[in-house]
């Protein structure tokens, strides 16, 4: 996870001694983190090797509602638990059960940082819970206006990217491709984590590319149309704005902590497709509105620290 990664290279710059536990052990030239290399310079051990090599830890957090219940495996003088998402919705509301068990991390008396307002206010009306609030960082030096483009912007061409898995139902990415198809846009991009070629009525595809080169492709394109049912604080458009482009967004969680409709980006109420179409269309026909929207796009990046 990219947040995290981030929050464990800075604790390591700052002098901090910093260990990532997982289950499995990683192969010895760390391959599996090809998408993120400075994560590779992280110490890396498993919750086996933690208890082997009988390390106490000064503090021990946990980044997923799953490691949580894995807290009690690792000797520690303290614990806390980092929420990114309510992650209860990321199980179909029948999965009660499932539900339920995910909600119950919630309620253990044990610090919690979160990274959205919507998260620290969700915690403290249902469980009086006062969380810390650490809103997401991004990297300046790789996300900026100037540097390599894959393709330079045609200002008579509006050139959309769709940014996602695809196998991730609640990040919408299969039904977002089929409303830009049915749009005015001259080029539909689509950066995935999926590991895929083509993609039907995508022109370009990116898949699994290292995270150091992704503004590459944002530099490339005008906007980016993000339509997640589910987010905590989501990234992509942020790193959009900060390359000089603009973002259409469902109005998931999280999207008010940096968009503002009809001033850096345009905000569609959940499930309105027809909308959709109407804004990359409007944003087709209309240059001056998309470069309305970028240069406060622009604006909203330099502010965010």
């Amino acid at each position: 996870n990219v947040v995290i990664f981030e929050h464990a290279l800075r604790l390591v710059e700052y002098g901090h001694s910093l260990t990532m536990i997982t289950v499995n052990k990683l192969s010895e030239d760390k391959q599996e983190l090809f998408w993120y290399k400075k994560a590779q310079s992280l110490e890396w051990i498993t919750y086996e090797e933690a208890n082997t090599l009988k390390i106490k830890f000064d503090i021990v957090i946990a980044g997923w509602w799953e490691t949580f219940f894995e807290l009690h495996k690792i000797n520690s003088s303290h614990y806390a638990y980092f929420v990114q998402s309510i992650e209860s919705r990321f199980y179909h509301s029948n999965d009660k059960a499932k539900r339920k068990l995910v909600e119950s991390t919630y309620t253990f008396d044990i610090p919690i940082i979160t990274e959205a307002t919507w998260i620290k206010k969700y915690l403290f009306d249902k469980y009086y819970e006062n969380a810390y609030l650490v809103r997401n960082g991004i990297r300046k030096d790789i996300y900026k206006l100037d540097g390599e483009a894959v393709a330079p912007r045609d200002p008579k061409k509006l050139r959309i990217l769709v940014e996602g898995p695809l196998e991730i139902a609640f990040k919408n990415v299969q039904k977002t491709i089929k409303l830009c198809k049915e749009s005015l846009a001259d080029e539909i991009w689509l950066l995935t984590s999926t590991m895929v070629d083509k993609v039907s009525g995508v022109d370009r595809v990116f898949s699994r590319i290292p995270s150091e080169k992704t503004a590459e492709i944002y530099r490339s394109c005008d906007v980016i149309i993000k339509l997640s049912y589910i987010e905590g604080m989501f990234g992509p458009p942020l790193e959009m704005f900060h390359c000089g482009g603009t973002a259409i967004v469902f109005d998931v969680t999280g999207h008010d902590e940096y968009i503002i409709h009809e001033k850096n980006g345009l905000v569609v109420k959940t499930d309105d497709d027809l909308q959709v179409i109407k804004y990359i269309n409007e944003l087709k026909e209309n240059p001056k509105k998309l470069d309305f929207l970028k240069q406060n796009a622009i604006e909203t990046a330099k502010n965010w620290n």
